[in-house]
C-alpha cells in the first residue's frame, strides 16, 4: 500500500472518531438544555397556606426550601473580615473610648458587633442594654425595640396599630415576639412581592413629600432594608401618640447626617445627658440606608440586595441567596459581577478605604474622649452654664458626627468620602470645644494639661465612668435563667393551641 493510501485511512479513523465524541458530547449538552429548561419552567406549588402575617419562617420554608436554606446560613458567624463581619466582636472592648463616649447611656454597658439576623432575638433578650426587668411593666426600653427584630411585629401591629404597639414596656411583649428576622418582614405571601411592613419608614417618606408605594422594584430591593437600617429616634410628644414612645424618622429636612442634626435641634430632641460633660447628646442608631444613598454605588443604581443576597443558580433554577453576609464573603457572585479585578485586589481595596477611614476615626475618639474629660473638670472648677453652653454645642455636633459615622454597618466602604467628611466634622467641632474648655478652665485657675484617663481596656473605662458591672451582669444572668424560659413555654403553648402564635 502506497504511503499516501496509509495516511487516508489513519485520517478517516480519526475523523470518524472524532465526530462520534463531538455527537456524543452534543447529546450531553441537548440533554443538559432540556434538563435545565425543564427545570426553569417547573412552577412550584405551595405545600403551606400562608396567612397575611404568618411570622414562622419555617413555614415559608415548606414552600420556598431553597431560599430558606440559605436563610438559615445567617445564623453561621463564622465570617469574619478585617474589620468586621458577622462573627461576635464586643466592641466595647475592642474600642474602649466608646465606653467613655457614651457614660450615661447603655451602650456603655453592652455593645457587640451586630450578627446575622438569625440571631435577632436573641441578642436583644441577652444584650444589657434591655436590662433585667421583673415584671412586663419594668425595665428600661419600650416596646418600639422589638420593631426590628421579628415579623411577629406586623402581625401585633395590625391589631394594635403602630402606637398601641409601641406603647409599654419591652418585656411585656416578650413571650409574644420569638420569631427572628424573617420572610414576613419583606414579602406578600401570596405574591412574594416585596412590601413594606413597617409604617415607620412609609411615614418618613410621606413627611417628606415622597409616596413609597411608587418605588421600582430595583428600589424595593433597598427599601425593605431601609425599614431597619436607618437612623431613627422615639417621638414621645406626639399630640396623636401620648405616653408613646412612637418611632420616628428624622427625615424631614432631608436624609443626611446635617439635615437630621437640623431637626433634632428645631425640635430640641436628646438621648441623654452626658454623665462627665452634661453635653446635650444624640444617639445615632445605624444610618446604613441614608450613607449608602450618598456613595458611589446607589448613584450606579445598585441595591443593597444586588451586594448583599446576591442571585445564584441551582440547577435551572435562579434564585436570591438569602444568606444575608458581608460580599466579602462571596466576592465572585457579588463583586465580581460587576467588576473585573481579581478576589485578592477587590478586598484590598475595600480594607484601603476602610483602614483610612479607621484612622480618622480613632482620632476623633480621642479628641472627644478628651473634651468630655476636660469639660468634667471645668465644671468642677466652677465654670457657669453661660461659659459651657457654647462648648457643649460643639461636643454634641462632633459626638453626633463622629456617632453617624460609625453606627452604620459598612460605611466606610459604602460612602467613605461621606464618612471622612462626618469624621473630619467631628474633628473639627472637637476642637473648637477644647480650646474654649481651656480658656475656660484658664479664667477659673486651672492652667495645667487635664490628663487622658486610663482607658486602655472596657473594665477600666466602665470602672473610670463608674459602672458596676459585676451587678449588672448578675441581674442579667437571673433575667435569662428565670424569665426567659417562661416566655419561651407560654409562646409554644399559645402556638400548641391555636397552631399560630396568636396574642
Amino acid at each position: 500500500m502506497k504511503p499516501t493510501t496509509k495516511r487516508k485511512a489513519w485520517l478517516n479513523w480519526a475523523l470518524f472518531f472524532g465526530t462520534m465524541i463531538i455527537v456524543f458530547l452534543l447529546g450531553l449538552l441537548a440533554s443538559s438544555i432540556t434538563q435545565r429548561k425543564a427545570e426553569s419552567e417547573y412552577v412550584y406549588k405551595p405545600r403551606v397556606n400562608l396567612s397575611e402575617y404568618e411570622p414562622r419562617n419555617e413555614l415559608w420554608g415548606e414552600n420556598f426550601p431553597r431560599e430558606y436554606q440559605t436563610y438559615l446560613k445567617t445564623g453561621d458567624t463564622s465570617f469574619r473580615s478585617k474589620y468586621n463581619g458577622n462573627a461576635f466582636i464586643d466592641e466595647l472592648e475592642e474600642d474602649p473610648r466608646m465606653v467613655v463616649l457614651w457614660a450615661g447611656y447603655a451602650f456603655s454597658k453592652d455593645y457587640s458587633q451586630s450578627r446575622g439576623h438569625y440571631f435577632a432575638i436573641t441578642d436583644i433578650r441577652t444584650s444589657l442594654r434591655t436590662g433585667a426587668p421583673k415584671g412586663p411593666d419594668d425595665g428600661p426600653q419600650p416596646n418600639t425595640c422589638w420593631n426590628c427584630k421579628s415579623p411577629d411585629v406586623p402581625r401585633l401591629m395590625e391589631k394594635s396599630g403602630p402606637a398601641g404597639f409601641y406603647k409599654g414596656k419591652w418585656a411585656s411583649k416578650g413571650a409574644q415576639i420569638v420569631n427572628y428576622i424573617g420572610c414576613a418582614d419583606c414579602h406578600d405571601p401570596k405574591t412574594m412581592d416585596l412590601r413594606i411592613t413597617r409604617p415607620a419608614l412609609i411615614e418618613a417618606f410621606k413627611s417628606m413629600g415622597k409616596d413609597i408605594s411608587k418605588a421600582t422594584n430595583q428600589e424595593m430591593r433597598s427599601l425593605v432594608c431601609a425599614q431597619c437600617h436607618v437612623e431613627y429616634y422615639f417621638d414621645k410628644h406626639r399630640q396623636d401618640a401620648p405616653d408613646v414612645s412612637y418611632l420616628t424618622f428624622p427625615w424631614q429636612k432631608g436624609m443626611t447626617a446635617d439635615a437630621a442634626l437640623l431637626y433634632y435641634d428645631s425640635v430640641k430632641h436628646v438621648d441623654f445627658p452626658h454623665q462627665l460633660s452634661k453635653a446635650q447628646i444624640l444617639k445615632a442608631q445605624h444610618p446604613d440606608y441614608e450613607i449608602y444613598l450618598t456613595g458611589i454605588h446607589a448613584e450606579r443604581g445598585v441595591a443593597c440586595a444586588d451586594c448583599h443576597m446576591p442571585y445564584v443558580k441551582e440547577g435551572g433554577q435562579k434564585f436570591t441567596s438569602h444568606r444575608i453576609v458581608s460580599p466579602l464573603a462571596n466576592i465572585e457572585n457579588t463583586c465580581q459581577v460587576c467588576h473585573r479585578e481579581s478576589e485578592e485586589q477587590l478586598r484590598e481595596n475595600v480594607y484601603e478605604r476602610q483602614g483610612k477611614v479607621m484612622e480618622i476615626r480613632d482620632k476623633a475618639e480621642t479628641e472627644l474622649v478628651s473634651a468630655h474629660v476636660e469639660a468634667k473638670s471645668a465644671w468642677d472648677a466652677g465654670a457657669t452654664d453661660k461659659e459651657m453652653e457654647a462648648p457643649l454645642k460643639n461636643i454634641r455636633n462632633a459626638q453626633w458626627f463622629w456617632d453617624y459615622a460609625v453606627a452604620s454597618h459598612g460605611a466606610s466602604f459604602h460612602s467613605p468620602l461621606e464618612v471622612a467628611r462626618l469624621l473630619g466634622n467631628a474633628i473639627s467641632e472637637t476642637q473648637n470645644a477644647r480650646l474654649q474648655i481651656a480658656r475656660i478652665l484658664a479664667k477659673h485657675g486651672t492652667t495645667s494639661e487635664i490628663p487622658y484617663p486610663d482607658i486602655a481596656t472596657k473594665a477600666k473605662a466602665q470602672e473610670f465612668v463608674g459602672l458596676k458591672m459585676e451587678e449588672l451582669n448578675k441581674e442579667k444572668e437571673g433575667f435569662i435563667k428565670t424569665v426567659l424560659p417562661r416566655w419561651d413555654e407560654e409562646a409554644k403553648a399559645r402556638e400548641s393551641k391555636w397552631g399560630q402564635i396568636e396574642d
